[in-house]
């Protein structure tokens, strides 16, 4: 059977996924959301439930050909990538809200926002499966760093990104002129024999860098779940693929989930934690199917208290 020596996965897996992928993206772009235009709160739930039904179902194949332990990691690499992409969403919308972005065009920004996501995931995941592989020590270094990451998460849970003030986006407007307002879906356009972008663009690069920043998070989380790169890829890809659908479903109910992030800081907290305390107790590592099962209960307690404390809210329209 043909290896890949540094994945360790077979390369043929290899080649479904990535053809998976690109399907998946020509579908979207091509035939599902062709053209700009509002996403609707309906379809986008239909998308986000195919997406993640798609994910779990990729996650079968992987039972399928590696066994029950990959397979586990896989659900549990995805549940907890989605989680913490319902965190990025919020500061998705922060970002569409303060450059002024229509719904309409939103979608073309995260399209190919997710094109950029899958290519530095791919570098960030690459280098840190080299650095376990190469350094064992590596592996307690993200734990730690999730440990403090999480308590950081937790006593700055009531802050919330200012738009404005961002570097990022002050560095943009510095470097690059900036035409006054949108030309359309386009990202840059030619006016008095000068190059602009549009604020189309510097919202992509903004979600760009915002990824950036999760993926410091996130990625280092995966790892700590399973080292295998083809787990950590794929769970992290598929769920990203759904953040669109997801954002347009999400984006309108965002103060319903006040309290998600503490869970997810708690959640942080766990996943580097089993790894420091397994070794310390000498059990070596914590079983799959209990590391899923903390993380569901976790997840499922943050989002039931958020719906509940936040009940009384008036609906959106």
């Amino acid at each position: 059977m043909l290896l890949l020596p540094w994945l360790g996965t077979p390369a043929w897996m290899w080649l479904v996924f990535l053809a998976l992928v690109a399907g998946l993206l020509v579908l979207d772009l091509g035939v599902l959301n062709r053209g700009s235009k509002e996403i609707g709160v309906a379809k986008s739930l239909k998308l986000s439930a195919f997406y993640i039904l798609l994910g779990l179902a990729f996650g079968g194949w992987v039972w399928w050909q590696l066994g029950s332990a990959p397979a586990l990691a896989y659900v549990t690499g995805f549940v907890v990538e989605k989680s913490l992409a319902m965190d990025n969403i919020f500061v998705i919308a922060m970002i569409f809200s303060a450059l002024a972005i229509p719904r309409e065009y939103q979608h073309r920004v995260l399209f190919w926002g997710i094109l950029g996501v899958i290519v530095l995931r791919a570098a960030m995941i690459g280098f840190g499966a080299v650095l376990v592989t190469r350094f064992d020590w590596v592996l307690y270094v993200f734990a730690a760093f999730l440990v403090v990451t999480g308590i950081q998460m937790w006593r700055k849970a009531e802050e919330h990104f200012d738009v404005e003030k961002s570097q990022v986006l002050r560095w943009i407007r510095r470097r690059f002129p900036v035409t006054d307002g949108l030309r359309g879906s386009a990202f840059w356009v030619r006016e008095d024999g000068r190059l602009r972008i549009t604020p189309l663009l510097v919202a992509l690069l903004m979600v760009e860098f915002v990824d950036i920043v999760f993926a410091v998070d996130s990625v280092p989380a995966i790892f700590a779940i399973t080292t295998d790169p083809f787990i950590v890829y794929t769970s992290n890809i598929f769920a990203i693929l759904g953040l669109r659908a997801l954002y347009f479903a999400l984006s309108a109910i965002m103060e319903r989930f006040a309290y998600l992030k503490y869970a997810l800081a708690v959640l942080l907290v766990f996943i580097g934690g089993k790894i420091l305390v397994a070794d310390m107790l000498g059990i070596g590592k914590v079983p799959p199917a209990i590391s899923l099962g903390v993380t569901f209960t976790i997840l499922a307690g943050g989002v039931g208290w958020s719906l509940w404390k936040t009940r009384r809210l008036p609906q959106p329209a």
